[in-house]
C-alpha cells in the first residue's frame, strides 16, 4: 500500500507504507531531501490538530489534589478527535468564544462511600460521542471516603505550535534509507560480522554472505569494523527516508501523515505564490 503526491515544483513524492498498526505506522517516503524529511516532522508535531480539554471549570473537589494540578492533569488526557465536525477556534465564526462547531463539553461528577475511590478518564461524559478519551484507564485522582469531585471541562482543537498538549503524536523520527553492500571477493566469510551485528542483519547462505532486513540496520558500522577492510560497506539513499509515527490515539497515525502531507503541501503553495509576487 502507498501514497503517491506531487509537490508544488512538480516532482512526486512516494510513500510506502511498511507496517501499520492501531496506534503506529512505519513507512518509507522517496522523492524527498533531508530539509523536506524534517519539514513532514516538524509538522506532523506542530500542525496537525488535535482536540484536547484546555479549559476547566472545577464546581467541587474536595480530594486532596488542588484545582490546578487536576486541570492540568485533565489536558493531557488524549482525547479522540473528529476533524470534520469541528474548526479551529481562529477560524470558527464564532470568533473563538466558543460554540458548538469548536468545541465540546465533558462533564466528570464522583463521589466516593466508605471506601477509597479513583478516578479515572473513562468517568469522564461527553456531550458528543465521537470526542471520548483514547483510552479510558488514565487515573486522574484518589478520592478519600466520602470525598466529592464535580467538573466540567470544554475541549477545543489546537496544534502543536500552541501547546505541547495538543500534539496528536507520541513520537515521530525518521532516518536515512541503509544501503549494506558485500564485497564478496573481499569477505572471508569468518561470520565475525553475523555475530557482531545487534540488528541481524546478515546471514551465511550456502556458504555466501548475504543481507536480510536492510531496512532495519542502525548504520553503527560495528560490522563493518569486525570484517576484513572494505569487506561492507554502509551508505545511505539521500533521497528516502524512514519515518515511524506513534499516535497518542486521538488520530489513527495514517490520518496524521494524510493530514501533515497536505499541510504541508498548502504551506508551501503559499510561499511559492508570495515570492512569486515579489
Amino acid at each position: 500500500m502507498f501514497w503517491v503526491y506531487t509537490s508544488t515544483v512538480g516532482e512526486l513524492m512516494e510513500i510506502t507504507i511498511i507496517h501499520k498498526q492501531d496506534d503506529a505506522i512505519h513507512f518509507l517516503v522517496e522523492g524527498i531531501d533531508v530539509a523536506f524529511a524534517n519539514a513532514l516532522r516538524r509538522t506532523m508535531l506542530t500542525r496537525v490538530p488535535a482536540m484536547t480539554i484546555d479549559e476547566v471549570l472545577v464546581l467541587e473537589n474536595t480530594s486532596v489534589m488542588y484545582d490546578e494540578i487536576l486541570a492540568h492533569r485533565l489536558g493531557l488526557i488524549p482525547l479522540v478527535t473528529d476533524l470534520e465536525s469541528y474548526n479551529l477556534p481562529q477560524e470558527c465564526d464564532c470568533e473563538g468564544k466558543g460554540c458548538s462547531l469548536c468545541q465540546c463539553t465533558l462533564t466528570l461528577e464522583k463521589e466516593s462511600g466508605a471506601e477509597d475511590l479513583v478516578v479515572y478518564s473513562g468517568d469522564l461524559v461527553s456531550q458528543d460521542p465521537k470526542i471520548v478519551p483514547a483510552t479510558n484507564d488514565i487515573p486522574l485522582v484518589k478520592l478519600a471516603p466520602n470525598q466529592r469531585l464535580i467538573i466540567e471541562a470544554y475541549a477545543r482543537l489546537g496544534t502543536g505550535a500552541e501547546n505541547a498538549k495538543f500534539q496528536p503524536v507520541s513520537t515521530v523520527a525518521h532516518k536515512h534509507v541503509p544501503i549494506v553492500e558485500v564485497d564478496k571477493e573481499k569477505c572471508t566469510k569468518c561470520e565475525a560480522c553475523v555475530d557482531a551485528c545487534p540488528r541481524k542483519i546478515f546471514l551465511i547462505d550456502n556458504d555466501t554472505l548475504v543481507t536480510q532486513n536492510t531496512l532495519d540496520c542502525s548504520m553503527c558500522e560495528i560490522c563493518v569494523q569486525e570484517c576484513e577492510p572494505e569487506a561492507i560497506t554502509i551508505a545511505s539513499k539521500n533521497s528516502a527516508f524512514l519515518f515511524r509515527v506513534e499516535s497518542t490515539g486521538s488520530m489513527s497515525p495514517d490520518e496524521i501523515v494524510e493530514n501533515a502531507v497536505e499541510n504541508l503541501k498548502k504551506r508551501i503553495r503559499v510561499t511559492l505564490d508570495f515570492v512569486g509576487k515579489l
